[in-house]
């Protein structure tokens, strides 16, 4: 069972189960989860937590349960990351896009497991979770997209308990800087894609990555876990030494 709907988070959100008792609503329990962490975390909603957040309406006492999580992971990422990740804008205002939807889309994955399934995977914008085998009993088969010409794929992963995320400047323009220097344009890659053990690992990776340039895949290298495909603003691709035990080509 799949369906596919853009009314959410901006983007095209897929959801598949691989399994025949999934029914209809198994799959409106995904999108309806998705959309209240659009509502709450948006930074383009006017009503959202964020939102009210950046006007100064809300204390941090005040702040929801799920709002304290997310920050608290955004700060470890910001760690993590040498500080290539911060959701705190050059003006002061929050925006925790980078790392709330992978961890929604991994949520989201979470209660469809606890629900009994085990093959299915959530696509949202090209940041993907995938669990289990698909109807043919195989890994799934994800596309990287080329940057140049989004219609078009340039390597294919199969993936299975797994999550990859893609950042770049493709679909959404120049929208990611370096928090080390706010002001200097990122041009010397235009797309990075991160397969990690899910797609919180990958996606929150994804955005600290793209931010370091060309260092991003050798900081990538270093990373357990984690493997990288780059290709930058000549269309040359680099890719961590074990990003091939994903590809059969």
């Amino acid at each position: 069972m799949k369906e596919t709907r853009t009314d959410i988070m901006g983007m095209p959100i897929t959801v598949e189960i691989a399994e025949p008792f999934a029914t209809e609503n198994d799959l409106r329990s995904v999108f309806d989860y998705l959309g209240a962490v659009d509502a709450r975390f948006s930074p383009f909603k006017t009503d959202s937590e964020v939102s009210r957040i950046n006007r100064g309406e809300l204390k941090g006492t005040d702040y929801s349960p799920e709002m304290k999580t997310v920050l608290k992971l955004a700060e470890e990422t910001k760690e993590d990351t040498n500080g290539y990740f911060d959701i705190l804008r050059p003006d002061g205002k929050m925006n925790p896009s980078g790392l709330v939807k992978g961890w929604a889309i991994f949520e989201a994955a979470e209660n469809l497991r606890v629900a009994g399934f085990q093959n299915f995977y959530i696509n949202a914008g090209g940041d993907i979770e995938a669990r289990g085998m698909n109807y043919s009993g195989q890994p799934w088969r994800l596309g990287i997209e080329n940057p140049f010409k989004v219609e078009e794929t340039v390597r294919v992963v199969h993936l299975t308990d797994r999550g990859i995320a893609t950042s770049g400047t493709a679909r959404r323009g120049d929208h990611i800087y370096d928090p080390h220097d706010p002001k200097q344009k990122l041009s010397e890659i235009v797309s990075i894609s991160v397969v990690g053990p899910n797609v919180y690992e990958a996606d929150r990776f994804a955005t600290a990555v793209f931010a370091m340039g060309r260092a991003g895949i050798e900081f990538l290298e270093q990373e357990p876990g984690l493997e990288g495909y780059m290709i930058d603003k000549d269309g040359m691709a680099t890719m961590t030494s074990g990003f091939n035990e994903y590809t059969h080509d």
